[in-house]
């Protein structure tokens, strides 16, 4: 679940990273990505997504539910939920690279 802005500069700096992490992980059935645009105007929004090319499902967040319920300090902020639906990873920064984002998804991934 990663939390974003059109905005945000280091959000722009990761989205590369999170996406080609995205085309990995897609086709393996049991990772799913999640992106929320915070606070965020949907035409500018809409913009991002597509200068990134970002083709994983995204949902805008206006009103701040989803962003107060998991009390984000900012953006971006990606939050790994294990298979039994348990916070097990929390990013308060940009990822730095792919390698990054499969290093925090293999490990989850290799517990059963």
């Amino acid at each position: 679940l990663n939390f974003w802005a059109s905005w945000c500069i280091p959000c722009a700096q990761e989205a590369a990273e999170v996406e080609q992490a995205w085309q990995l992980y897609k086709d393996r059935g049991d990772v799913v990505f999640l992106g929320v645009a915070w606070s965020d105007m949907d035409t500018k929004a809409i913009a991002y997504l597509k200068k990134y090319q970002i083709s994983f499902p995204n949902a805008p967040d206006m009103g701040t539910r989803a962003s107060q319920a998991y009390r984000i300090t900012g953006v971006p902020e990606t939050y790994i939920i294990d298979r039994n639906g348990v916070m097990a990873y929390v990013k308060f920064s940009p990822f730095e690279s792919v390698a990054e984002i499969q290093t925090a998804l293999d490990t989850l991934l290799a517990v059963k």
